[in-house]
């Protein structure tokens, strides 16, 4: 398996991931959104062989009161159910972590599940008096400082991008 970064001819193939993985096309929507909004955005995808298998998708968030901070939200991720449980998730988490370390993005915040984002070093984010606009258990949301520090001092709340709300 090769975790690259989506190219122009990857379009379908991700859609067809996203609507494989999710019970709904809003995920697979809110894709073709932020390609078409977000920047900067990190898109990966994994390949094993020909196929697409995993997507990953990283667009920028902001937090209240504090525009000077470089933040990303790591949304959606979706894996082939036949190629879950395979380490796929994990390598695409890894590998867009590193492109946004690349990038200089000072730290990625996550709602999802909280049983499977601590082991890449998410934490929950009221550790850093930071919440997200969308109502979730705390547990769920979640930040990973890229920069050690980086988000000393600051606190409020995520606002994701716009294109979140047609979602």
């Amino acid at each position: 398996m090769v975790v690259r970064e989506e190219e122009s001819q990857d379009g379908q193939a991700v859609r067809s991931v996203n609507l494989t993985a999710f019970e709904t096309a809003a995920e697979a929507n809110l894709v073709d959104a932020l390609r078409q909004q977000a920047r900067p955005l990190v898109s990966l995808v994994a390949q094993e062989g020909a196929e697409i298998v995993g997507h990953i998708m990283f667009s920028p968030v902001s937090l209240a009161s504090h525009a000077e901070l470089n933040l990303m939200g790591l949304a959606p991720m979706a894996v082939m159910p036949a190629h879950q449980r395979k380490g796929v998730g994990s390598a695409l988490v890894r590998a867009g972590l590193e492109r946004c370390r690349a990038l200089g993005v000072g730290a990625v915040v996550v709602l999802e599940h909280p049983s499977y984002y601590p082991r890449f070093g998410f934490q929950p984010s009221v550790r850093f008096s930071i919440v997200s606009e969308y109502d979730a258990p705390p547990e769920a949301f979640m930040v990973l400082e890229l920069q050690p520090g980086y988000l000393s001092g600051a606190s409020g709340t995520v606002k994701f991008h716009a294109a979140f709300q047609d979602a």
